[in-house]
């Protein structure tokens, strides 16, 4: 599926970051994944550090239908050949992978590129690389990065006032801070454990989407 810029930004809303380590007995991530498309989630990564390719492809495949049928745009962590071996609609990389290496030729002008910053330069180096949009973090201490800085409401808004793309705050976001990012600038939020390890995925889901809605729209 091709999304238009401002489609793109719209679906920063609520953004969810697959992370399978929490999926409970009989479940499945294409299982839990649907569970938080229903209850609106506006775009989904697809993020596996442990699985093998072949694995991790496969898995993609399912998630890549699944996003397919809520028309929600899907993106592949990290592997820029498996986003391409599926066809996903874009890839999600960090610093150090556009060191050396235009992800933009490598992907073609159609495809969502999602590149990850952490301060001002970072942020205008992946608008330069040809970023779609731009992941901002760690605004909280999260547990899924060891080492992440904390920013401040400030530095988030000094950073989504430098580009010109949209801006999606990640780490550590739940429930009980997310409405902290009011007045940071950013269009939405981007959340693992808030949504992947709750009793109920899908109505934490369903409760972020409102709270970030409000804290993008009204905050």
């Amino acid at each position: 599926m091709r999304f238009s810029k401002e489609e793109i930004r719209h679906s920063m809303l609520l953004y969810a970051v697959t992370d399978r380590s929490w999926l409970k007995e009989n479940e499945s991530l294409a299982s839990v994944c649907e569970k938080v498309l229903k209850n609106g989630a506006t775009f989904l990564q697809v993020r596996e550090k442990d699985l093998d390719d072949a694995s991790f492809e496969k898995e993609a495949r399912e998630l890549q239908q699944l996003c397919t049928s809520y028309h929600i745009p899907f993106v592949v962590n990290d592997s820029v050949e498996i986003a391409m071996a599926i066809d996903a609609d874009g890839v999600h990389v960090g610093q150090s992978d556009i060191k050396g290496r235009d992800i933009r030729s490598m992907i073609g002008g159609d495809k969502i590129l999602g590149i990850s910053a952490g301060t001002v330069e970072e942020a205008v180096a992946a608008e330069k690389a040809g970023a779609d949009y731009i992941g901002v973090g760690a605004v909280f201490h999260t547990s899924t990065k060891k080492n992440a800085r904390n920013l401040t409401v400030e530095k988030l808004k000094e950073i989504s006032d430098s580009v010109s793309i949209p801006v999606v705050a990640i780490g550590g976001i739940g429930r009980s801070n997310l409405m902290e990012l009011s007045g940071s600038g950013v269009d939405g939020v981007a959340v693992v454990s808030a949504i992947f390890a709750a009793e109920d995925p899908g109505k934490a889901t369903a409760e972020l989407l409102a709270l970030s809605d409000r804290m993008v729209h009204h905050g």
